[in-house]
């Protein structure tokens, strides 16, 4: 068993005391110094403060007397230039004459000399009668050019050949056609056929392009035209141009003479006027107003079996 000796404990206990007094002046101190270290921030901060207002105060007197070598300068310029200077309530006038100036004082004009007596006499004693003066008759605002009408003339209309055709790479349902229409280089054509036309269908074969449509973005390609397709709800056709068409060949519409847009205005709805009218008739042609849409020389534009259903 271990026991505890009662002189240790004593002498334990009366040490006790002596610990907690240099507890405390370590407390006292370090709250002396924490006082002390507060006292010199305080004290920098002040001086920073009073630093900067220094410096502020020193840039606002530089930026004040550079205001007032400007304004003094053009006041100069003013006075110069004979311009007379008026002072604000409570400011001294600027004195012209304080102001150096190199402009020379302004010279009067000299009054032009009267005619004299004799000159007078000769105009008295003239007996030509005078001419007078014909007014010229005020030209007349050109007359505004006039629009062509509304309908199949202002479409152009072209045979173009499909010389490459593959799906839109960000739709399933849009063919991307590049198409020759006769110019230096192949449009860029967007048709959503892919339900109604196999692709291998689409590959160099003839159509009739619409080409002064404005072009438009359809997810993210640019389309430069339109193929033209015998069309129902349930099935389409793209029209086909005669035998013996080549690429630019021009579609005419008789008793339309053409007249193309070099670019239709969507706002005018140009086309979509022209649309309810654009037909196949029995024979399969397609027509406007009943007048069919034709190749000269060549012969007519035409469906593969769709009668008298809308082309678009």
């Amino acid at each position: 068993m271990f026991l505890l000796n009662p002189a240790r404990i004593f002498q334990f206990l009366g040490r006790i005391p002596f610990r907690m007094e240099r507890i405390i002046a370590n407390n006292r101190l370090a709250e002396a110094t924490i006082k002390s270290l507060e006292h010199e921030v305080e004290a920098v901060k002040n001086e920073l403060i009073a630093r900067k207002f220094k410096e502020i105060q020193a840039e606002n007197e530089a930026l004040r007397e550079e205001i007032e070598k400007a304004k003094a300068q053009l006041i100069s310029l003013e006075v110069a230039n004979g311009k007379r200077q008026i002072p604000l309530p409570g400011e001294s006038a600027v004195s012209c004459s304080s102001v150096p100036t190199s402009a020379p004082p302004k010279v009067a004009k000299q009054e032009k000399p009267q005619k004299t007596e004799e000159k007078q006499e000769k105009v008295e004693k003239s007996d030509k009668p005078q001419k007078e003066k014909k007014a010229k008759p005020a030209k007349q605002p050109a007359a505004p050019a006039e629009e062509a009408p509304i309908d199949i003339r202002r479409l152009d209309l072209r045979v173009g050949k499909i010389v490459e055709c593959q799906k839109h790479p960000d739709a399933d349902g849009l063919y991307l056609e590049k198409i020759d229409v006769g110019e230096a280089a192949p449009r860029t054509v967007i048709s959503g056929l892919v339900k109604f036309v196999p692709l291998e269908e689409m590959q160099n074969r003839m159509v009739v392009v619409l080409c002064n449509l404005k072009p438009v973005k359809m997810r993210g390609v640019l389309s430069e035209g339109m193929v033209m397709c015998a069309s129902t709800p349930e099935k389409v056709e793209v029209l086909a141009p005669p035998a013996g068409s080549v690429p630019g060949d021009l579609i005419h519409c008789e008793g339309f003479p053409r007249e193309p847009d070099a670019q239709m205005n969507p706002k005018k709805k140009i086309f979509e006027t022209v649309a309810p009218d654009l037909l196949t008739n029995g024979n399969l042609e397609a027509c406007y107003k009943g007048a069919k849409l034709q190749v000269p020389e060549k012969g007519a534009i035409v469906a593969q079996t769709l009668k008298n259903v809308h082309v678009k």
